[in-house]
């Protein structure tokens, strides 16, 4: 599975924006898909994920009731809608496939290239 993430940039405290990944390659509706993010001098940490069959989603805490994951397998791509931007959640995203529902980065085998993205205050 290849995964090409977009939609990042540069966005004020409180305005919104939408991630998305691509996905090519391997049947990408069996995959649970996640976003994770880095901020610098930080670790990687999980934002949201997606399951495959029904849908289920996990939040960060930090995230939660700001961001939306969602899927659409017709056109193999997952969204990541991001309002309330703090500048705290300023980092690069990157999207990721595994084989199950996980909060855990190492759980992912397949990884987009990041898209970062910057919430000025």
């Amino acid at each position: 599975v290849q995964l090409q993430a977009s939609g990042g940039g540069l966005v004020q405290a409180g305005g919104s924006l939408t991630l998305s990944c691509v996905a090519s390659g391997r049947t990408f509706s069996i995959y649970a898909m996640g976003w994770f993010r880095q901020a610098p001098g930080k670790e990687r940490e999980f934002v949201a994920a997606i399951g495959w069959r029904y849908g289920t989603t996990y939040y960060a805490d930090s995230v939660k009731g700001r961001y939306t994951i969602s899927r659409d397998n017709a056109k193999n791509t997952v969204y990541l809608q991001m309002i309330s931007l703090k500048p705290e959640d300023t980092a690069v995203y990157y999207c990721a496939a595994a084989p199950v529902l996980s909060r855990a980065s190492s759980r992912y085998d397949y990884w987009g290239q990041g898209t970062e993205v910057t919430v000025s205050s």
